[in-house]
């Protein structure tokens, strides 16, 4: 894995339209978690509008098909990420229809929630964030292959810099419940996973990316109190957004334009396991550094995404991992 940036011709301020203008789709079948809201949603719109048919997962059908009305070559299927049983169900169904899959963007997450576990045992952040997609990712590996040159996409984030994954007590057993340190944990998870995931099935023409899309005020901050996301200088004093992609504040549509980078770019042929940010291929950050910009060891490195990966099949098993 190299992080070297590539000299793209995007940048902090593109969006997801400069991406996709010039695509052709037709013919490619893609799957976007959380693709009924934020920059899942904005993924889905784009992917479609280039004519790719997109398949949405989601918890709540009702709440997909009202925010997925009106896109055309958009399915909706139901799939709960905390819910092994929810996952391999849709997985199997994917799998029967013996359906191609060039595109699996892994843009669900949740952030920073109370303490809570999935049934089994599993810390929600990690299990809803990490674990469902690892689970999913591995149960379509065969559709993946069977694209000739798929891509798998996993929205991590710059939170990663808060902390890497205590292999020890991945599950806050042992160490008292940090909703930040949980978050940062599922956030490097998921930049290893899409190492781990590129090493071991670029053979089949699968590649694997991790993205940091910029800071975004999403549903995804609801569980932060609101003076903890002004200091972070992601709304004014009158509670709007603050936008300024050059200093990683954005909106929605150019938060998910490296997202839709990393699943179409062809420049990124070759280089997949490779963890981006602002539609390029992001630069190390050393572990002392302050700046925030880039990707820390504990998120690139192949030796902790193999650690990880083996942890993974043991808390999430899969016949396809």
């Amino acid at each position: 894995m190299i992080q070297k940036p590539l000299g793209s011709a995007f940048g902090a301020s593109s969006t997801a339209a400069d991406v996709i203008e010039g695509h052709d789709l037709a013919g490619r079948n893609a799957i976007v978690t959380g693709g009924a809201a934020g920059l899942g949603l904005e993924t889905v719109r784009m992917l479609a509008r280039a004519g790719a048919r997109v398949i949405v997962p989601a918890r709540s059908r009702a709440r997909a098909e009202k925010a997925l009305s009106g896109i055309a070559n958009v399915e909706i299927a139901e799939m709960n990420l905390a819910d092994p049983q929810s996952v391999g169900t849709f997985a199997r169904d994917i799998v029967a229809a013996a359906l191609p899959l060039h595109i699996l963007v892994n843009s669900a997450g949740i952030m920073a929630t109370p303490f809570e576990r999935d049934h089994r045992g599993n810390e929600m952040q990690f299990s809803a964030n990490h674990l469902g997609h690892f689970q999913l990712a591995c149960g379509l590996r065969r559709n993946l292959a069977a694209a000739g040159g798929a891509r798998i996409v996993a929205l991590s984030s710059r939170g990663h810099f808060y902390g890497g994954v205590d292999f020890d007590d991945p599950n806050f057993t042992a160490r008292p419940y940090d909703a930040t340190l949980a978050y940062a944990q599922a956030k490097t998870a998921n930049a290893l996973f899409a190492l781990g995931a590129d090493r071991r099935w670029a053979e089949d023409g699968i590649r694997a990316f991790s993205v940091h899309p910029g800071g975004i005020v999403t549903g995804l901050s609801k569980h932060l109190p609101v003076e903890i996301i002004r200091q972070y200088g992601a709304i004014d004093d009158e509670g709007n957004p603050v936008i300024d992609p050059e200093n990683d504040k954005k909106n929605v549509g150019q938060g998910a334009a490296t997202q839709l980078w990393c699943a179409v770019a062809p420049e990124l042929a070759g280089h997949g396991g490779v963890y981006c940010e602002d539609c390029d291929i992001a630069l190390p950050s050393p572990a002392e550094s302050e700046v925030l910009r880039g990707v820390k060891p504990w998120a690139s490195d192949p030796e902790l995404a193999d650690r990880l990966w083996t942890l993974s099949e043991t808390l999430a098993p899969t016949s396809q991992a």
